[in-house]
C-alpha cells in the first residue's frame, strides 16, 4: 500500500495558509542530551518500565515531537525530564544533561529554580495548571536581585499576554472565565515567562478544534522562535508533528523505537510500528477502508520477550520472539530499533 505523503497529513484548516515554520534556526549545539533515561513505577505486582533506556539529542532551536499511542511513554518521559514524576514513579537511571547540567543530579531546590527559567512546562491541562505568573517570577529572584515594583510587574503580564495573542484585560479574567484556547496560550505566557531555553509542550492542542489547534501551534512557533528555544512537543496527532516538527520520536512502549528527521520518516518509514502509524493516517486522494494497528499494546508490567511489538508486527519473524532489538544508526540522524536493519538482521 502507498504510504501517505507528508502533505497528505496536514491538518485541513492548513490548507493555502502559511505554514507553522517561518524559517529554521537549528543550531549545532546540543540543547538536551537524554542518555539511557528510564521512570519506572514500583507497585505490589512488580515494576512497571514506564520510560526505559530512552536515548536522543536534542539541538538548540530545534522542534523534537514524541509521538506514540496512548500509554507508550511520551508523558512519563516529559514529566521525568521536568522532575514531576510522583510516587510510586521514580528515575530509575540514566541522565538528562540540559545545557552542560544533568537534571538528575540536581537538588530539588536546583531543579526548582531551574524549572522555568531554563526548561518550561506547557502542560495538557492548562485549566488546573494556571498559576499567576508574578508568583513564578518572584519566585525566582535571586539573592542580589532587585524586587520589581507592582507597575514594572503588571507590564510584564501585560507583555507576555500580548506575545501569545491575548488582550491585557485577560489577566483580570479567572481560569473559568477563559476558552480552552485562551487557557493555552495563557499556559504559554507562564512557559515563556522567564524566557526558558528548553519548551516541553505536553499535547498543547488536546480537546480543542482545528482552527484553534492551528493558532495555538502557530503562536507556540513564533514563541519558540523569538526565543531561540528548543521545543519538545508530546501529541498523538501525526498531521501536526508534520507540519510542526524538525525531527521525530517514536514511542512504543516505554522505549524510543524509530528517531529521524520529520519528513524522511514520513516518507520513509523504518520500523514497522512506524509504518503503521502512518499508513492509519486518513488519505485525501484516494477513498478507503480505515486502517488501524491490530492488537493492542503489551501490559509494561509483563513485557514479552524479545521485542514488545513482535505480536503486532507485520514483519516478525523467530529472532523477534526471542531478543530484544537494540538501536541500530542508520545515518544521517536516522535510528531505528528493529532487528530487520543493521547488525541485528546479519544475525
Amino acid at each position: 500500500m502507498v504510504q501517505p505523503t507528508i502533505e497528505e497529513t496536514r491538518l485541513s484548516t492548513e490548507q493555502a495558509i502559511q505554514t507553522y515554520r517561518t524559517g529554521a534556526r537549528i543550531s549545532d549545539v546540543d540543547a538536551l542530551v537524554v542518555d539511557g533515561f528510564s521512570v519506572y513505577y514500583e507497585t505490589d505486582s512488580g515494576t512497571v518500565k514506564a520510560c526505559d533506556d530512552v536515548t536522543f539529542t536534542l539541538k538548540q532551536g530545534e522542534r523534537f515531537a514524541l509521538v506514540g499511542e496512548s500509554g507508550s511513554g511520551k508523558t512519563t518521559l516529559a514529566m521525568g525530564l521536568m522532575r514531576l514524576t510522583r510516587p510510586p514513579g521514580h528515575i530509575a537511571k540514566g541522565s538528562a544533561t540540559l545545557n552542560g547540567r544533568d537534571l538528575t543530579t540536581l537538588s530539588d531546590e536546583e531543579m526548582r529554580k531551574t524549572r522555568l527559567s531554563e526548561l518550561a512546562l506547557v502542560p495538557q491541562g492548562a485549566m488546573n495548571s494556571l498559576n499567576p505568573v508574578i508568583d513564578g517570577i518572584l519566585d525566582h529572584l535571586g539573592d542580589d536581585d532587585e524586587s520589581p515594583t507592582k507597575d514594572e510587574l503588571d507590564e510584564t503580564v501585560r507583555d507576555l499576554l500580548t506575545r501569545v495573542g491575548l488582550r491585557p484585560g485577560v489577566a483580570r479574567l479567572f481560569p473559568h472565565e477563559l476558552s480552552g484556547g485562551m487557557k493555552q496560550r495563557v499556559a504559554m505566557a507562564i512557559g515563556i515567562s522567564l524566557r526558558p531555553r528548553l519548551i516541553v509542550a505536553d499535547e498543547p492542542t488536546s480537546a480543542l478544534d482545528v482552527v484553534v489547534q492551528r493558532q495555538i501551534m502557530q503562536t507556540l512557533g513564533r514563541l519558540q522562535e523569538g526565543l531561540d528555544a528548543s521545543i519538545m512537543l508530546v501529541g498523538h496527532d501525526m498531521g501536526l508533528v508534520a507540519q510542526f516538527a524538525d525531527t521525530i520520536g517514536v514511542m512504543y512502549a516505554g522505549k524510543l523505537v524509530e528517531v529521524g528527521p520529520v519528513e524522511e520518516v514520513f516518507s520513509d518509514p523504518k520500523h514497522p510500528y512506524t509504518k503503521l502509524l502512518i499508513r492509519s493516517l486518513p488519505s485525501l486522494q484516494e477513498k478507503r477502508e480505515f486502517l488501524g494497528i491490530p492488537g493492542l499494546p503489551p501490559q509494561l508490567i509483563d513485557l514479552p520477550v524479545g521485542c514488545a511489538f513482535a505480536d503486532r508486527c507485520p514483519s516478525r519473524f523467530e529472532k523477534c520472539n526471542e531478543v530484544t532489538p537494540q538501536t541500530q544508526d542508520l545515518g544521517g540522524r536516522r535510528e531505528t530499533a528493529c532487528h530487520l536493519y543493521g547488525d541485528e538482521a546479519k544475525s
